[in-house]
């Protein structure tokens, strides 16, 4: 049997997943950064020193049930955020180290895709589609919240690489960062997500109706961000507040989608990214898009839409 390793150093979560030769998961093995309480982020230099020591535990774990030697077929990478030129960001140094050291080892391809290729890869591989030539992804997290039109990529023929043209996305703050910043703000840990979801299960029917701006496919954060400050100042009940962030956001993605759907005639959807997990958003966005006949929306399984390697792992062995 030959697998596909793939590694993903991003920002909070150091990641390595295996997929054998007929795109089965044998590994999924991740660890999130460790991050002081009260406190909203890590600076890069942390990010790297975790990620160091955090990758040879995590490929030790991974591996521990393969039979030896091991034998890859290819290894993928996230080596840099986005497919632009110039894009660049130290954590994803660290994986990127590894897995070009794995590759020479063992004597196969490596691939380097940017993260949010893999997102899209790892997404693809879960929800078993979009299968279209070209589709729109939301890819909603603690750095990034765009709505992206992917197609193939013309200057890569002979590859699986995907072109992304962006359509639209945040114009200051990010829709995880929303979360993350009110959660705190909240006594909730960073990052905030999970908890915050908990949070406002008891109150979604009491939500509170945070104001939001979007225009086409544009979206500002932080006017919501103000706003609720102001709520928990005055004392409002944290349950109200979180159930009326999570409101707030699948408000915002709903007018995004329909605008980007009208504007390129596309109407398969695929969700990426952390804050897409949120089961209350998914509802949401199925109930105004889906089933109105909107779009077609796919979904990955809820552990595969945080930061993962599988979209790594999955390119490499699929190229």
């Amino acid at each position: 049997m030959k697998y596909a390793l793939g590694i993903d150093t991003s920002c909070y979560t150091t990641s390595v997943a295996i997929l054998d030769e007929h795109q089965q998961l044998v590994a999924d093995c991740r660890r999130i950064l460790k991050v002081k309480t009260g406190s909203r982020g890590l600076q890069q230099s942390d990010m790297v020193f975790q990620h160091t020591r955090n990758l040879p535990a995590l490929l030790a774990e991974a591996c521990q049930n393969l039979t030896k030697p091991i034998r890859f077929k290819s290894i993928g990478v996230s080596a840099f955020p986005r497919p632009l030129p110039g894009s660049y960001m130290p954590a994803f140094l660290v994986g990127e180290g590894y897995a070009q050291t794995l590759a020479l080892s063992h004597d196969v391809p490596l691939y380097r895709i940017s993260h949010q290729e893999n997102h899209v890869f790892a997404g693809i591989w879960s929800a078993g589609g979009p299968q279209a030539v070209s589709f729109l992804a939301v890819h909603l997290s603690g750095g990034t919240t765009e709505i992206v039109k992917v197609s193939p990529n013309l200057n890569a023929p002979n590859s699986k690489k995907l072109a992304l043209e962006i359509l639209g996305g945040s114009q200051d703050i990010h829709a995880g960062q929303l979360v993350d910043r009110i959660g705190v703000a909240l006594g909730l840990n960073f990052p905030a997500g999970p908890c915050l979801e908990a949070l406002a299960a008891s109150a979604r029917d009491r939500a509170v109706r945070i104001p939001v701006t979007v225009r086409e496919a544009s979206v500002s954060f932080s006017g919501p961000e103000t706003y609720v400050h102001k709520l928990i100042a005055q004392g409002m009940d944290a349950a109200v507040i979180a159930a009326g962030v999570e409101l707030c956001i699948a408000r915002a993605i709903t007018s995004m989608i329909k605008y980007a759907v009208n504007h390129t005639g596309l109407i398969d959807v695929l969700f990426v990214g952390g804050v897409t997990a949120n089961s209350f958003i998914r509802s949401y966005l199925l109930e105004h898009l889906e089933h109105s006949g909107t779009a077609k929306l796919y979904f990955p399984a809820s552990i595969y839409s945080p930061d993962n390697a599988l979209g790594a792992a999955y390119y490499g062995l699929t190229s």
